[in-house]
């Protein structure tokens, strides 16, 4: 049987167990002692009796001269017997106010020979009469006479007394079961919106920051142990929803600046960018030192007009800002995406495994491109020449999923977690050697969310693959025909 496992089950189950051993205490103690006093009053009459049933059973002499015992004044069942020097002369047993004889076996006769003769009561059981109490005296003759009274109706009363306790506890703790179980859900109404306010809270979407937070537990009496819980839950609730509040400013302020630092710097960078290609093109000689920096600046400039490009874009798709929704031919984007890579890596083996049908989806086509082509830059980026990479393209009317598959050396296992964030990098040390501004996976994972899509990685060395999930195109309701 299993142990109740909810607080109110519990309570219920420990007051009912509590009663039920009180009245069991209750049970015990009171059959004891009305069986202890109906054995002393037993024990009165037996004494007050003075052994004259047992005398009579050898002295007393009928009208023809028989020997008859007295049985006047003696109680349906009495016993009495003589013994002379430990054996058993006569034994015999009331019965409607004659005697009778009363066949005794050995285990009888030796029960009877060792019974003390203190003139107190004994428990004896005889074979043909059942249990009896008994009182042993000394008689004029220097025998001992046995006097005994039957003890059933003792043991009958104390068993209807156990029949009426069982019924009335019996009765009492099914009615404290349900009095209880409604009192302790009563009380613990409580505690129960207590528990529905923190379910409610881990419902909410933290992460986002979009959300309102519950409304504060009524139950914040102090003087109670759930008031001390609420008014704690409560203090908890605020202390969260400040933090939260504070992380989402915090969250806007950052998102406004790199808005505001890519649209300032768009400019200036552009700048820099021309004056240093209009000073390549000059047709007078130019030192080669010179012409190195000049190509320095013209690479730098380009590549972070690029990261400039980037922060905008993840600007714009936190702030939540819609993407085109028109009909996209995903296969196209695939071919154009994997023709770029192979002018860009052609030490790479690029394979396609595409469907037969053109596979459309509906969305932004340039920010899938860029998608698609990111992946591919991601995996020519990290993997030596020579590696195999695939994109594989299925479609199913659940949606549609993408896959970017290579056999180059994995992604460490503690990176995977991360490699959607932004600035995560498989360099530590930030090295600019592979031309990464580790924002192109961080791209891939905002176009495809506000496609509303997902996109995750498996990777061990020698097999990584980024899987990406496009929604089914939405089915626009067909107009019949007039």
């Amino acid at each position: 049987m299993r142990a109740p496992r909810t607080l109110r089950a519990r309570l219920t189950a420990g007051l009912v167990l509590l009663l039920a051993l009180a009245s069991l205490a209750v049970g015990v103690t009171t059959s004891l002692a009305l069986q202890a006093f109906l054995v002393g009053r037993l024990d009165q009459q037996l004494v007050a009796s003075g052994g004259r049933f047992a005398a009579s059973l050898e002295h007393d002499e009928d009208s023809d001269g028989d020997n008859r015992p007295d049985t006047r004044g003696q109680s349906d069942g009495t016993f009495g017997a003589r013994l002379m020097h430990g054996r058993t002369t006569t034994a015999a047993v009331v019965r409607e106010q004659t005697d009778e004889a009363v066949p005794l076996t050995a285990a009888d006769r030796n029960a009877l020979a060792a019974l003390p003769r203190d003139g107190g009561g004994h428990g004896i059981r005889l074979s043909a009469l059942g249990s009896y109490r008994v009182v042993a005296v000394a008689g004029d003759d220097g025998d001992t006479l046995i006097t005994g009274m039957p003890l059933h109706r003792v043991e009958e009363t104390v068993h209807r007394l156990e029949l009426v306790e069982a019924v009335v506890f019996g009765t009492a703790l099914v009615v404290t079961g349900v009095a209880g179980a409604a009192w302790v859900r009563l009380s613990l109404r409580p505690l129960r919106r207590v528990a529905a306010t923190a379910a409610e809270v881990t419902e909410l979407p933290l992460a986002s920051g979009e959300f309102a937070m519950p409304a504060p537990v009524p139950d914040t009496d102090t003087r109670t142990e759930v008031g001390q819980v609420g008014a704690a839950l409560n203090r908890m609730l605020g202390h969260v929803g400040d933090a939260l509040a504070q992380r989402r400013a915090s969250e806007q302020r950052l998102r406004h600046f790199a808005a505001d630092a890519g649209h300032e710097l768009r400019t200036p960078v552009a700048t820099v960018r021309a004056h240093a290609e209009l000073a390549l093109r000059h047709p007078g000689p130019v030192p080669g030192e010179v012409r190195h920096a000049l190509q320095r600046i013209q690479s730098e400039t380009q590549r972070m007009s690029g990261l400039v490009d980037d922060l905008l874009l993840l600007a714009r798709l936190d702030a939540g800002r819609p993407l085109a929704r028109e009909a996209a031919d995903l296969t196209r984007l695939a071919l154009d995406a994997v023709d770029d890579a192979r002018v860009a890596a052609p030490g790479h083996h690029w394979l396609l495994d595409l469907p037969e049908e053109p596979v459309t989806v509906t969305g932004d086509e340039h920010r899938l491109h860029q998608v698609i082509a990111n992946l591919l830059a991601n995996a020519r980026t990290h993997t030596p020449s020579g590696t195999d990479v695939t994109l594989s393209i299925t479609a199913s009317p659940a949606g549609t999923e993408l896959t970017v598959t290579d056999n180059g050396p994995g992604i460490p296992e503690a990176l995977q977690p991360e490699v959607f964030q932004r600035f995560t990098r498989a360099d530590h040390n930030r090295s600019r050697a592979s031309g990464s501004t580790g924002l192109g996976l961080a791209i891939v994972e905002a176009v495809v969310t506000a496609h509303g899509g997902t996109v995750g990685v498996t990777s061990r060395p020698g097999h990584t693959a980024f899987r990406v999930r496009l929604p089914a195109p939405r089915q626009e309701p067909s107009v019949p025909e007039s």
